[in-house]
């Protein structure tokens, strides 16, 4: 029996894990993360992220070729295939803080495979990384004192959050780099389980690491261009959806990915265009570099748009009046809120001195509070007791949609969750302070029947 070890049970480590000991019943699956509490919501009825589906793929494997354990040194010593798949942040502090991606955690999987490896391993990156860094690995793996040998092959995600399951059972591609034909070949027939093997792409190894980086940069391009065509929208009176659906007939444009929001969050997105920018100023090509750095500014500009619009719509001031914010996660289906469009607007707004009543499915107090303290924080993570006031006196996290709209002044939606389209706004309009103002972050409900009821509505990008 072929035997996997992943070193990272988080966002991309276990589902992925999961899909492979579910398709391939031949192959002994071990998820390995040095955070015990994480293993054991693993090893639970509730996983410690959530995805539709994933709870079923999860109880179909684990106990058979699925386990999760803190056992790393024996998870790497029994292993054929070793996949790293732990978190690379953006650093925050030395050389390339704010935009290089921290290899600490890489580099520190990379020397303990090399000290609990016997025999013949094949490494797989499935962390997003830098170009390049497969090379680090290669050397400090070579620097085995066991007599170890390794391949090291490139197997980047590319999955979206809320449909991992289903970009899992069908994905666009696999894309695999190496300079071994056999260890690639190995890595191929796992995937040749279940994914059609016109999906599996096969690449050197820099090509592998860049692609992942690339295409992350390309969507969130997309994302930013339509927002900054919303802006302009507003300003003539054209219908920002309608901009979208005209463009994206065009078969060289297509329609993804030109939904206008608040913005766009994520682990993935911001991370891997900053940690682009480094590479290109890295590189001496400080013109490309900002090119992509325009990307993440207009992302920033429209989330603070956003939040100057809402203030200026409410007679110039939110101070004291009570707002609903629908959704902190940053988009349906997941409770992943890295990088959530909600968490900057909700931070302005208590900066205004506004009460807010969050509401999210699957959001937890804990987690709302503790994004908010990071984003209120100052560079060296203190927060300052004015600020430390308004997350404890002036954030509310309640349990559902109805108590967070009950006595606002205004509703802010900034998550595009199933449930808020399917709202009974007539009581809920009859719930709120008047003027009864929705702020549609995401665009996704009924405009003009919201207008009839009695709302003040306002959108991305058109004039209702």
């Amino acid at each position: 029996m072929t035997k996997i070890c992943c070193i990272g049970a988080g966002y991309v480590g276990g589902p992925t894990m999961a899909m492979i000991a579910h398709k391939c019943p031949n192959i002994d699956v071990h998820v390995v993360d040095i955070n015990q509490s994480r293993i054991d919501a693993w090893n639970s009825d509730v996983l410690p992220i959530y995805e539709p589906g994933l709870q079923e793929i999860v109880n179909a494997a684990r106990g058979h070729n699925l386990r999760f354990s803190t056992q790393v040194d024996q998870g790497i010593h029994d292993a054929d295939i070793i996949f790293i798949s732990v978190n690379t942040p953006t650093k925050t502090f030395g050389v390339g803080a704010g935009r290089a991606a921290n290899l600490e955690f890489i580099e520190k999987c990379a020397r303990r495979i090399a000290e609990s490896s016997k025999g013949h391993k094949i490494v797989v990156e499935k962390s997003t990384l830098p170009v390049r860094t497969a090379e680090a690995v290669k050397r400090i793996l070579a620097e085995s004192t066991n007599g170890a040998t390794f391949d090291v092959l490139s197997n980047p995600e590319f999955l979206a959050e809320g449909t991992a399951i289903e970009d899992l059972l069908e994905p666009d591609r696999v894309l695999i780099g190496g300079e071994s034909p056999a260890a690639i070949q190995t890595l191929v027939d796992v995937y040749a389980n279940w994914v059609d093997r016109k999906r599996i792409l096969t690449t050197n190894l820099w090509s592998s690491e860049l692609s992942k980086l690339t295409a992350n940069a390309f969507l969130a391009q997309r994302v930013s261009s339509i927002n900054a065509i919303s802006a302009l929208c507003e300003a003539t009176e054209a219908n920002v959806d309608e901009v979208a659906a005209a463009i994206g007939t065009d078969s060289r444009i297509g329609p993804k990915f030109l939904k206008a929001s608040v913005g766009f969050g994520g682990s993935c997105f911001q991370k891997d265009i900053l940690n682009l920018v480094y590479l290109c100023e890295h590189f001496g090509l400080q013109e490309i570099a900002d090119y992509w750095e325009q990307v993440i500014k207009m992302n920033d500009h429209q989330k603070a748009r956003f939040t100057r619009n809402m203030v200026k719509t409410m007679f110039n001031t939110v101070s004291s009046k009570r707002l609903a914010i629908w959704g902190f996660a940053f988009k349906k289906d997941t409770n992943d809120t890295r990088e959530s469009a909600a968490i900057y607007v909700c931070r302005d707004l208590l900066r205004e001195n506004a009460v807010l009543n969050i509401y999210d499915p699957k959001v937890s107090d804990e987690q709302i509070r503790h994004d908010l303290r990071e984003a209120m924080s100052n560079d060296s993570g203190e927060l300052n007791s004015v600020d430390r006031r308004l997350i404890e006196e002036n954030v509310h996290v309640v349990s559902s949609k109805q108590a967070a709209a009950s006595g606002a002044h205004a509703i802010a939606v900034l998550t595009e969750w199933d449930e808020f389209r399917e709202s009974d706004f007539a009581t809920i309009y009859k719930s709120m302070q008047k003027p009864a103002f929705l702020f549609d972050g995401r665009n996704v409900l009924d405009h003009q029947a919201l207008k009839a009821m009695g709302f003040e509505v306002h959108a991305i990008g058109k004039k209702i």
